[in-house]
């Protein structure tokens, strides 16, 4: 399928905040760049990057709001903290209102926040990708550029490395934390963590 990217590019502007849309450029072109070396498709790699917070301007209430209003699923987690729930928003959000039918961009959508054990390779760009785009500048354990050198060599260690970062993180600020990231980092320590560590 045909995408515009202008056009995509222009309804996010639109809707989202200034800072949040410059992160979703960051997010699109880090993806092709990824997609390049990984033989991942670029269009289907920027479409993911540009749509992937197209629900981020709602507030975590109005976002549960409208998983209900849709009938999308919300687990106990989302129900407690509904910021989780802007990723599979967005996913509905990018097929109704942007007219994306590949459920691979939908997927990559879907769980560019917590992650999920065998990730496709569009998935994994998008999860990385969020995490690493240039204006990032989070504190991270390794250092955040050595993550980002990672990123472009090898993906499952890449994800290992993001997944137990963010979990490290959370529970140092004492933050519930989503079952799914828990088991995305189970499943990478298991294929790409150093000495199954």
């Amino acid at each position: 399928m045909e995408y515009d990217m202008i056009e995509i590019g222009s309804k996010v502007r639109k809707v989202l905040p200034k800072k949040r849309f410059w992160h979703t450029v960051g997010v699109a072109y880090t993806a092709a760049d990824m997609a390049l070396i990984f033989g991942e498709n670029q269009t289907r790699a920027l479409v993911a990057g540009l749509l992937h917070d197209c629900a981020k301007y709602l507030t975590a209430e109005e976002q549960l709001a409208e998983c209900i209003r849709h009938n999308l699923p919300v687990s106990e987690i989302e129900q407690k903290h509904p910021s989780l729930l802007h990723a599979k928003l967005g996913a509905y959000y990018a097929k109704k209102e942007y007219g994306v039918k590949d459920e691979g961009i939908l997927s990559a959508i879907t769980w560019h926040t917590t992650g999920r054990p065998e990730m496709t390779v569009l998935e994994k760009i998008i999860y990385l990708a969020d995490y690493i785009e240039p204006m990032r500048n989070q504190p991270a354990k390794p250092s955040l550029d050595e993550i980002r050198k990672l990123c472009f060599t090898d993906l499952d260690r890449a994800v290992y490395m993001v997944a137990w970062n963010t979990l490290d993180y959370l529970k140092s600020e004492n933050t519930p934390t989503d079952p799914e990231t828990e088991k995305t980092l189970q499943y990478y320590a298991q294929i790409a963590a150093p000495n199954n560590e």
